[in-house]
C-alpha cells in the first residue's frame, strides 16, 4: 500500500485538503494525503471530518500511524458507505489542532528553560507537561516569566530536514530520552526556534511563538528523586 503523504509536515496550517480513499478496514480509513496529524510524541491525533461527494460528512474521531507509511484516519460508528477511489475532502477540527500546535512550541520553550533531559509529555488542548531529568525545585514562578518573555519576543519557528548520519554526528541535539527520532526514512526532521532550541520532532508547531498567548506554569509535582512533572496551561486572562 502506498504511504500517505503528510501536507501537515511542510504546512501545519492547512486546515482541509482533497485526497483520494486508498483503502477503508478495521484500522480506519486510509487516504493517499492527509493534514490530519496521527498520534505520536506526546501529541495527539487530530479529529475532524470527511466530506463525501454526495454532501454528506464523515466524523473523524482519531487518527493513528499505521504500517508502511500509512495514516489511518478513525471514524465514528454510522452508516455510511466508502470505498478504495473515492474522492474526500479531509477537513480538520481547527480549533483543537491550534491548540495542539500552541502548546506543542510552548513545550519546546519550556525545555529551553529548563535543560535538563526529557523523559516524558503529554500535550493537550489546554494544559501540557514535560517529565524533567532532575533533582531541583522548580520557582514557578521564575519559569512563568521566563516562558512568557520567550513568548513576547515573537522568535520564528521554523524547521529543515538532515540526514540519519547528521544527526548521529551531533547526539547533542536528542533531548527526549523516553522517545528517539524515528529511524528507516532516511531523514530526521529538526524543529528550530533560533538561539532557543533545536532539536528533532515530527510534530505540528506554529510560526512565530506570540502566537501562543501568555501561560502559566499551573502545577510541578515530584514523581521520582530524579524526576520533576512540570504542568502548562493557557492564562485564562489572555
Amino acid at each position: 500500500m502506498q504511504a500517505t503523504t503528510t501536507l501537515f509536515r511542510d504546512d501545519a496550517y492547512l486546515r482541509r485538503c482533497e485526497a483520494t480513499v486508498i483503502s477503508v478496514d478495521e484500522d480506519g480509513i486510509v487516504l493517499d494525503q492527509t493534514v490530519f496529524y496521527p498520534l505520536g510524541g506526546g501529541q495527539p491525533g487530530d479529529t475532524g471530518r470527511l466530506l463525501l461527494a454526495d454532501g454528506s460528512a464523515i466524523d473523524i474521531l482519531d487518527t493513528r500511524q499505521g504500517e508502511d507509511g500509512v495514516v489511518c484516519h478513525r471514524p465514528a460508528p454510522g452508516e455510511w458507505t466508502l470505498e478504495g477511489g473515492d474522492k474526500v475532502v479531509a477537513e480538520l477540527d481547527w480549533e483543537r489542532r491550534y491548540a495542539h500546535m500552541r502548546m506543542h512550541t510552548c513545550l519546546h520553550l519550556l525545555g529551553s528553560v529548563l535543560r535538563f533531559g526529557v523523559t516524558g509529555g503529554n500535550i493537550a488542548a489546554t494544559r501540557s507537561r514535560l517529565d524533567f531529568d532532575m533533582e531541583e525545585t522548580v520557582d514557578k514562578a521564575a519559569v512563568t516569566e521566563a516562558l512568557n518573555a520567550l513568548i513576547s519576543a515573537d522568535h520564528e519557528v521554523g524547521f529543515f530536514w538532515i540526514t540519519e548520519p547528521e544527526l548521529d554526528a551531533r547526539p547533542d541535539l536528542i533531548r527526549t530520552l523516553s522517545v528517539r527520532p524515528p529511524r528507516g526514512v532516511g531523514r530526521i526532521r529538526l524543529l528550530e526556534i533560533p538561539n532557543v532550541d533545536l532539536q528533532p520532532c515530527g510534530g505540528t508547531h506554529v510560526s512565530r511563538t506570540s502566537e501562543i498567548g501568555a501561560v502559566r506554569v499551573a502545577k510541578v509535582e515530584k514523581k521520582g528523586r530524579r524526576n520533576r512533572r512540570v504542568y502548562v496551561s493557557f492564562d485564562p486572562g489572555d
